[in-house]
């Protein structure tokens, strides 16, 4: 398989022959599955407070019993177990607290944040879904797929690329992606429903990935960096789905070459 070669700025130079691991068949299945099982790794863990719910003194089942002390015999309320909110005399105010099916009470199943989350993964499987989500990110037809029109792909540069000033590197993604080129920095909108009251007020694209070697350095505003050392599938498929707007330099390449010989 070949993509175009080019230099820092944008013009094509050549074509570079890809490893050999880019001409395997895609496996969006397994790429989806792989995802699906690392999402949970990846994700923040998160739990009820230690005691949510019984930050308070509440008695527990109410008494029957006559003629009793706080008795709640002859009441009509039920053996829910209740604080006290204000009395006169031997009247008292009750609230039900503490259970579940109270105001204010314990869930009776909040998550636990020790919860282990990990999940296995076959090794042939993860190598399979790595080189599916490698693949779908010069794949035109798995773009097209993804983006539901006629995207432009990326390719590969030359080490000058790294180095260039912000303004000129815009230019040079402009020149390869041309009409695509709205798709490529990354943008950030607020929503437009319900949602922003759902704690998801703003939404963003995925925007380009530029792939440097492990020893690289290269930063870039809108744009996504990552080393093929630090090289993951939420990187290259970030919904599971294959098809991503991808750039690598010339050393990223020789190490992808390398990795999965």
């Amino acid at each position: 398989m070949k993509v175009k070669f080019y230099d820092k700025n944008g013009k094509v130079k050549g074509d570079v022959n890809l490893p050999k691991c880019f001409s395997a068949k895609i496996r969006a299945d397994i790429l989806l599955k792989v995802f699906e099982a690392q999402k949970s790794v990846f994700a923040q863990p998160y739990g009820s407070m230690d005691g949510a719910g019984a930050q308070y003194s509440a008695s527990g089942i109410s008494k029957k019993k006559r003629h009793d002390w706080k008795g709640t015999y002859g009441k009509g309320i039920s053996r829910v177990p209740r604080k006290i909110m204000s009395r006169h005399g031997a009247s008292f105010n009750w609230i039900g607290a503490t259970v579940a099916s109270t105001r204010g009470g314990r869930r009776p199943h909040a998550p636990r944040s020790e919860k282990n989350l990990f999940k296995k993964i076959n090794k042939k499987e993860l190598l399979i879904a790595l080189k599916s989500a490698l693949i779908g990110t010069l794949d035109a037809n798995s773009l097209e797929k993804k983006f539901e029109r006629k995207m432009n792909v990326g390719g590969v540069f030359d080490s000058g690329i790294l180095n260039v000033k912000t303004k000129d590197f815009v230019l040079a993604m402009k020149a390869i992606f041309g009409d695509s080129f709205e798709s490529v920095l990354k943008k950030k909108s607020i929503r437009a429903g319900i949602g922003k009251m759902r704690g998801r007020k703003y939404k963003s694209n995925a925007g380009l990935l530029f792939v440097v070697g492990s020893d690289e350095e290269m930063k870039r505003k809108g744009v996504e960096i990552v080393k093929v050392s630090d090289l993951a599938i939420k990187d290259l498929a970030p919904n599971g789905v294959v098809g991503r707007l991808t750039c690598y330099s010339e050393k990223a390449i020789e190490e992808i070459g390398g990795r999965f010989a």
